[in-house]
């Protein structure tokens, strides 16, 4: 069985995420996206009509300027607190988070605030409720997965929300399409679905952001021990390496009886049935939408310390554990706005 500790985003992402956190492996003014259209007039002569290209307006997301910010102008996303507010905000980011004409430098922070939301009403079950209720009705099914696999690793780290930060170091991913297509390879290879493993890479280590070893010395995007890795047939290459610990977790969701029951395979990876219903809450929104990646892949690493929800962005560089109130001392950025 294979002993480690999961990274969970914790009440994503751990993770994911899925903020993180590492546990001992046991059985057990908001608007939406306003579209316009110019058109030219039709000329005298029967010519052909000429359109301007279709023209979407940004997603207007809540800030504050006292807000502190991180050294590339980045906040830690706000929540509107009023639910017909918060829906109007949610349906948008989620709109635009999938459509093709959105600027790729603002996918970044349309992702973070889609994460943070989830975040916020996982532990707010009445506000929740009533931001469901206001959502179109595209947007329901949605918004109740990735609550309840939310729900599922808050109830996970229940009651352990720790004092100490870890010793990680937060890191950019590798472009989305590049771990897409290693998902992919992974599936053509094994049969795994490249959703199953683009979840468990997102509540491992936030799809590579994390670079850490656990304390149980899980290592790598997919957070493989070295003797795990070492068994024949799983581990090839670098354990660091994405594209290599990817295909690796593919071939250990197959030996785990993953082709048979893939619920049966995500207990093998991590003896938890909290993690597998997450991890397949998660995959089950990519496999109805492909495009949910985005949002997805643009999750930063939050954690769930005893201060509150931490947010730990690209940069964090902690060789050794700090306290939460050094780092907060030093990092005010990292500490929630919405209460």
């Amino acid at each position: 069985m294979r002993s480690r500790n999961l990274l969970i985003v914790s009440a994503v992402t751990a993770s994911l995420l899925t903020g993180l956190w590492l546990r001992p492996k046991q059985p057990q003014a908001s608007a939406e996206a306003v579209v316009s259209q110019q058109a030219v007039a039709k000329p005298v002569m029967s010519e052909p009509v000429v359109t301007e290209p279709m023209a979407k307006a940004p997603v207007l997301l809540p800030a504050q300027a006292s807000q502190p910010t991180t050294k590339d102008g980045r906040q830690y996303p706000l929540v509107p607190a009023e639910p017909a507010e918060l829906a109007t905000l949610l349906a948008a980011v989620e709109q635009a988070l999938r459509d093709p004409a959105t600027a790729a430098e603002a996918l970044p922070d349309l992702g973070h605030q889609q994460q943070v939301i989830y975040r916020v009403l996982s532990t707010d079950q009445p506000r929740s409720q009533q931001v469901v209720n206001a959502l179109p009705p595209r947007w329901r099914s949605v918004a109740e997965r990735h609550l309840a696999a939310r729900r599922e690793f808050v109830r996970m780290s229940r009651g352990r929300e720790p004092t100490m930060l870890p010793a990680w170091r937060i890191i950019q991913p590798e472009p989305a399409a590049n771990l897409l297509s290693y998902y992919r390879k992974a599936e053509a290879a094994t049969g795994i679905e490249w959703e199953v493993l683009a979840a468990v890479n997102l509540v491992e280590t936030g799809m590579g952001r994390i670079d850490g070893i656990s304390v149980a010395n899980a290592q790598g995007p997919m957070q493989f021990l070295p003797t795990t890795w070492a068994e024949p047939g799983i581990g090839a290459g670098n354990i660091r390496d994405p594209h290599d610990a990817i295909q690796a977790a593919a071939r250990y969701l197959v030996r785990r009886g993953g082709l048979q029951d893939i619920r049966r395979g995500l207990w093998g990876y991590n003896n938890s049935d909290y993690y597998g219903r997450a991890v397949l809450l998660y995959a089950s929104l990519m496999k109805e939408d492909p495009a949910a990646y985005t949002g997805l892949y643009h999750w930063e690493i939050h954690f769930n310390a005893a201060a509150g929800d931490l947010w730990l962005p690209v940069g964090y560089n902690q060789p050794q554990r700090i306290t939460v109130e050094q780092h907060l001392q030093a990092n005010p950025v990292s500490r929630s706005p919405n209460g």
